[in-house]
This record gives C-alpha cells, sequence and structure tokens, in this order.
C-alpha cells in the first residue's frame, strides 16, 4: 500500500536505482504510472516512491512490512523491464552521480578520476550515495560532499 513518506519509520528500507540518463518529458509519467501500478500489487507492504531530479527510482518499504521474497523478485524483474523498454540501465549503482550546479551527471569510476584530476570536480561536489539502505541513512547521507561519500579516498 502506498503512503506518506512521513509515516514510513527511519528503519525503512529504501531501493536507489539510478538511470544512466534523464527520463524523457514523455517518458516520465509512463515509469511513474507503472510504478504505482506495481506497488499497488504489494498490499501488504507499506511503501512510498518517488522519481528525484527525473533520474533516480526511490522506492521505500516498511521494515514492519517487508516485502515477501516472490514480491522481491517481481520488483527486481520489473526494473529489469524498464530497463529493456526505455533503454536505459539502472541497476549500476557503481557510477558516479554527482551534481554540477543544478544538473544532474553520471559518470564511469575511471571518467569521476579524471575529472578529479582535471580539477572538474572537488571534495565538496555533491555526490549521491546509491549504497545506503534506510530512510534514516537517505534523509543524511543520500546527496553528500564527495570528502564524506565512498569515492573519498580517491581525492
Amino acid at each position: 500500500m502506498l503512503v506518506d513518506f512521513n509515516t514510513l519509520p527511519e528503519t525503512s528500507k529504501i531501493y536507489i536505482y539510478p538511470s544512466n540518463r534523464k527520463f524523457y518529458p514523455n517518458e516520465f509519467p509512463i515509469i511513474e504510472e507503472k510504478i504505482k501500478t506495481l506497488l499497488h500489487e504489494f498490499e501488504a507492504s507499506n511503501l512510498f516512491f518517488e522519481i528525484k531530479y527525473n533520474r533516480f527510482i526511490l522506492i521505500f518499504i516498511s521494515d514492519e512490512t517487508p516485502l515477501s521474497m516472490e514480491q522481491n523478485d517481481l520488483l527486481i524483474s520489473f526494473i529489469f523491464s524498464l530497463e529493456k523498454e526505455f533503454d536505459i540501465s539502472l541497476m549500476d549503482k557503481v557510477n558516479v552521480c554527482f551534481k554540477q550546479g543544478k544538473y544532474v551527471q553520471l559518470k564511469e569510476i575511471l571518467d569521476f578520476k579524471k575529472l578529479i584530476k582535471n580539477k572538474g570536480v572537488s571534495k565538496n561536489t555533491i555526490v549521491f550515495n546509491n549504497l545506503i539502505h534506510t530512510k534514516e541513512e537517505f534523509e543524511c547521507c543520500w546527496e553528500t560532499p564527495a570528502i564524506n561519500s565512498w569515492i573519498s579516498h580517491f581525492f
């Protein structure tokens, strides 16, 4: 059941699916409707979803009402189907997503290292930590300066 974000406990699990590109305006409502349709099937679970920056699919699931293994498999299959239908990548979480001004960029790690070397990004560049696991981590640590993230050792 879809619920308000604020009603979810801080320990709720988060699934982050970063897209390798921004969703096109004509894709956004279709993707959003497909996610709603899927999540309505999970009636026994308290869920919330959001598409952030036209690039990230965020799905929060209350740890008080977790998904069954079958539902988890269905979610993964659904994400794979979105990848195929929209010719995007959503499962690659080790690329670096970061902000440049008001824009969100995505680079492979090697290209991000080159940006560091060429001073295209700094320790203060905001990066997205797509490896977080809970709502609490999302609220404090999803968008964080690079120096506080998993890529800090590159500086």
